[in-house]
């Protein structure tokens, strides 16, 4: 997707991703999980019947499934993250 970089790095059975958005990406809908931090920047993540602003130092927990689908925007020039998932 435009806007998007990732390193991922595989450690003791976890898949570890380094991922930077910029103002490029455009909004979009997703329903994969995500369990990580906010290294930088501000993002925006707007559910069914809320919307949450993220930013630098902040925990992120979105469970899989159809039912946590939510959509995602940048807010600052760039917004870096860290997730990490089984791999």
């Amino acid at each position: 997707m435009d806007g998007v970089r990732q390193k991922v790095i595989t450690h003791s059975g976890k898949k570890v991703r380094l991922v930077e958005y910029s103002k490029a990406m455009p909004p979009h809908w997703c329903t994969k999980g995500h369990y990580g931090y906010i290294l930088k920047g501000r993002f925006e993540i707007e559910f069914a019947d809320r919307t949450h602003i993220f930013k630098e130092g902040d925990g992120v927990f979105i469970p899989d499934g159809e039912e946590h689908r939510h959509r995602a925007k940048v807010l600052s020039n760039v917004v870096i993250t860290i997730f990490v998932e089984d791999a």
